[in-house]
């Protein structure tokens, strides 16, 4: 009997916020929980600093540079939820996936969609989803920037603000409580694949007061201090821009006091242990329906949240912050409380969950199945990561960023400068030394530029399949799957 999959991602988590991966000031009972109970990837990196792009590469097993989503508004072209639809999965999105067009339905039998937190500025697409329409019925107006901005204190919260409405209308409690109803209702035969797309802690950071105060007095990691000098132009003119403007809610200051700091840090972890309750309830529901013996669970984030370090906010950086990202995994025959020290990518859970699916993976994905960390089968270890940026509307200096991580040396390649960025994490973790110029390095510099050519080269032959793939699925993007007998909900039910 197959497994259901539960595939929960979280938006914008650093790794820095589970309490079992070794970070005492953070309160995660029920990830702890689930890391104690499966297995945890410590150097889980994402393939774009971005939202849509990240997961574009996630939902296709693809670069960005492969399949053209570089930037939030761009067209997806290919989903792998499709072919788990095909093969007799139910397949269910709550919450966000950040798809583009926003509700087409990438292989989904149902979406029951629930965007960003902040999506009312002037500047982005109209588009209502679930939590508006949710507001809309209870005659309220959706909190935002839009309606912080009339508080006289707006530039002294930095996007940090306590959540005033109801809880239930709280953009994660909202999530994960339709997904719980959803599992609460469905009685559909055969497997399930439910994806839960929790909207934070992207900012704005808008904890319940109660969450909050859980970190009232925990000893908080330090900011990493700025160094904007020491950056490439390209990083610097990102700094300028959100130095200028307030993107998602969120004021930066350059240079920001202790408690300013702390300020931010303390309700973006406080989200997170809203989130973790969140997940306790879903992983509840599923033992409820009496599931859990035969759901995988994966839980991960599309990329992380600078939060101040080196003098940046959110993302749109190749920063350890912001592109290292937790990820556990649990169910059956998933190893209990073992630890994977080495290097993987997000998209690696792309085929991971196909071949769970016992479906094969297609020759041109580009990313690498993580099963054989869940048993006795020898791993391939991934010799290198990569991620890449380009043509966004906030890191606008450089027309290409790409990060190629191979061990514990990271480089930042900027296609249209001499600058860069070199670190050696071994020694560095915080990444405050740049070897970029450094004689000494210059070899590791060249040979890592060189394998960047090499890596999109080979890309292009590996890759040649993947049109077709597209065209042969161009009809389930835009049409919910027809094939499967209509899921049932239980009468009665809440």
């Amino acid at each position: 009997m197959r497994s259901n999959i539960v595939f929960i991602i979280t938006d914008q988590q650093r790794y820095d916020t589970i309490a079992a991966l070794g970070f005492d000031h953070m309160i995660t009972p029920n990830l702890d929980r689930l890391a104690a109970q499966g297995t945890a990837f410590e150097n889980m990196y994402i393939t774009s600093p971005s939202c849509a792009p990240s997961r574009a590469s996630l939902f296709s097993g693809t670069y960005p540079h492969t399949n053209g989503v570089f930037r939030n508004d761009e067209p997806w072209q290919y989903c792998w939820v499709k072919d788990l639809a095909e093969a007799g999965y139910r397949t269910v999105n709550v919450g966000k996936m950040h798809t583009m067009p926003v509700e087409g339905a990438f292989g989904f039998h149902e979406r029951h969609v629930n965007e960003n937190k902040d999506r009312d500025h002037p500047n982005l697409p109209f588009y209502l989803d679930n939590w508006d329409k949710a507001f809309f019925l209870r005659g309220q107006e959706k909190p935002s920037r839009v309606t912080q901005r009339r508080a006289t204190d707006y530039s002294e919260k930095l996007g940090a603000w306590v959540w005033e409405q109801d809880e239930i209308l709280h953009p994660d409690v909202f999530t994960g409580q339709m997904a719980k109803w959803w599992l609460d209702r469905y009685t559909g035969e055969g497997p399930y694949f439910l994806q839960v797309g929790l909207p934070g802690p992207h900012p704005p950071y808008d904890p319940t007061q109660d969450a909050l105060d859980l970190y009232e007095g925990r000893d908080l990691p330090d900011v990493i201090p700025p160094d904007p000098e020491a950056q490439p132009q390209a990083l610097q003119g990102l700094r300028d821009f959100m130095l200028g403007d307030d993107a998602d809610g969120v004021v930066h200051l350059a240079d920001p006091t202790p408690e300013q700091s702390r300020r931010q840090r303390a309700h973006y972890y406080a989200n997170v242990t809203m989130i973790d309750t969140q997940v306790g309830e879903i992983i509840d529901m599923i033992e409820a329906r009496g599931d859990l013996d035969n759901t995988i669970i994966v839980f991960t984030s599309d990329h992380g949240d600078a939060l101040g370090d080196h003098g940046h906010s959110q993302k749109w950086n190749m920063y350890q912050s912001t592109v290292h990202v937790p990820c556990v995994v649990a169910g059956p025959s998933i190893p209990q409380g073992k630890r994977v020290s080495d290097n993987v990518a997000l998209f690696d859970l792309g085929p991971t969950i196909l071949e769970w699916a016992d479906l094969n993976v297609p020759s041109w994905m580009e990313a690498q199945s993580l099963a054989p960390y869940f048993s006795d089968t020898p791993v391939p270890k991934r010799s290198k990561v990569f991620a890449e940026h380009s043509n966004d509307n906030l890191l606008t200096d450089t027309r290409l960023m790409t990060m190629l991580l191979d061990g514990a040396t990271k480089l930042v390649h900027f296609v249209d400068s001499d600058e860069g960025q070199l670190f050696d994490l071994s020694s560095d973790p915080k990444e405050q030394v740049n070897l970029w110029d450094d004689p000494a390095h210059a070899e590791t510099r060249a040979r890592l530029i060189d394998d960047i050519l090499k890596w999109r080269s080979e890309s292009s032959l590996k890759t040649q399949g993947f049109v077709d793939a597209c065209v042969r699925g161009a009809h389930a993007l835009h049409s919910p799957p027809q094939h499967m007998a209509r899921g049932q909900h239980r009468e009665g039910s809440r």
